[in-house]
């Protein structure tokens, strides 16, 4: 599986990524210490279980990770000069230990680069939704990708 080249994207392209991921209790605590966030949410089971959430919270930024990886195989993979920036993050609903995520993406804007004449930037659109089609988290990512070789 291989990204696309800037020149074969198009505004509104939208893909239903394959890729499905259930979030376990490893993968959250594993993310939550490594990244050295204390926050009991995601921790501390008795302390989750008191919130108004009755359980564990999955850790947002491992949220926003999965959801940017479930796209890169379809997205930029191989393609990918540097992602430039992200933008707009939103997580409308929390997610629990074992709901599983897919992703989508959709092209949103394209531009030429003016300091790169082999590459242009794409904007997407990426959203990750749980088994009840809920869109859990949102964000847009402007990425510096290769233009496709003159021989292809």
């Amino acid at each position: 599986m291989a990204g696309r080249f800037f020149d074969q994207w198009q505004i509104g392209q939208r893909i239903e990524h394959e890729i499905r991921r259930t979030v376990t209790e490893t993968d959250n605590l594993l993310f939550t210490t490594m990244t050295h966030n204390p926050q009991p949410l995601h921790l501390d089971a008795e302390a989750a279980g008191a919130s108004e959430f009755g359980q564990i919270l999955v850790n947002g930024t491992f949220t926003f990770a999965l959801m940017v990886g479930l796209s890169v195989g379809d997205t930029t993979l191989g393609t990918l000069v540097a992602n430039l920036g992200y933008d707009a993050l939103t997580m409308p609903k929390p997610v629990f230990i074992g709901d599983t995520m897919r992703a989508t993406s959709e092209v949103t804007a394209l531009r030429e680069s003016k300091s790169r004449p082999g590459a242009g930037i794409v904007t997407f659109t990426h959203e990750l939704l749980n088994q009840r089609d809920e869109v859990v988290c949102r964000c847009t990512r402007s990425a510096l990708l290769k233009k496709a070789p003159a021989d292809s």
